[in-house]
């Protein structure tokens, strides 16, 4: 419940705010891969895009309406003959074209009036899919902050593991640098290194 709320509160903040189209952002992209995108950031994209493209296409649809009501206006005036009577097939065209000009008039306000509402509903459906975006992104900042900590109290212990067993290491070092000191004193060069010998051997036997 928290959560829709949140959502719904976001919505708001930022409907009038001028945000970039994101399904044509790249760094959207590279954030949102297709295994990080939500049910939902999935279905509103795809809304986001089908709008998209419902414009280009009624802009499209637009220009070649207009092209073929200037043809056909071109050509009733081409076979329009003021200082004669049209005949009747001549008439039946021109009637035809002009039917089809009043068609192609009201098919036009549709595509024009839908078209100047296209706008609003890809900025509302862009705004929906900018809650849910950023929605997701601050669970996954939450989910990496978590990680984040986990990893950082998990190198403390080890930095602390190693500490303490170089300090381990550097005592047996020193240990052993006493001993064969001692030994070396004692007993001098030739019997150490015989006896180096005869320990080697006998380590590596093993």
């Amino acid at each position: 419940m928290a959560r829709r709320k949140y959502r719904s509160n976001l919505h708001a903040m930022i409907k009038d705010v001028k945000l970039p189209i994101l399904t044509l952002d790249n760094r959207w992209h590279q954030l949102f891969t297709e295994e990080q995108k939500t049910d939902r950031i999935l279905e509103l994209e795809q809304k986001v895009n089908n709008l998209i493209k419902k414009q280009g296409k009624l802009i499209k649809d637009i220009k070649d309406m207009k092209r073929l009501k200037k043809s056909l206006v071109k050509d009733i005036m081409m076979n329009m003959d003021l200082n004669a009577s049209l005949d009747k097939e001549k008439d039946k065209k021109l009637e035809k074209s002009r039917k089809y000009i009043n068609e192609l008039n009201d098919r036009l306000n549709q595509a024009m009036d839908e078209l100047g509402d296209l706008p609003y509903h890809i900025k509302d459906a862009n705004a929906e899919l900018v809650s849910e975006s950023i929605h997701s992104l601050y669970e996954r900042l939450i989910e990496n902050r978590e990680r984040l900590q986990e990893l950082t109290d998990l190198i403390k212990k080890l930095q602390e593991e190693l500490e303490q067993k170089l300090a381990i290491k550097h005592e047996l070092e020193t240990n052993n640098a006493g001993i064969y000191s001692y030994m070396h004193d004692l007993l001098g060069v030739d019997i150490m290194d015989m006896l180096d010998n005869e320990y080697r051997h006998a380590v590596n036997d093993k």
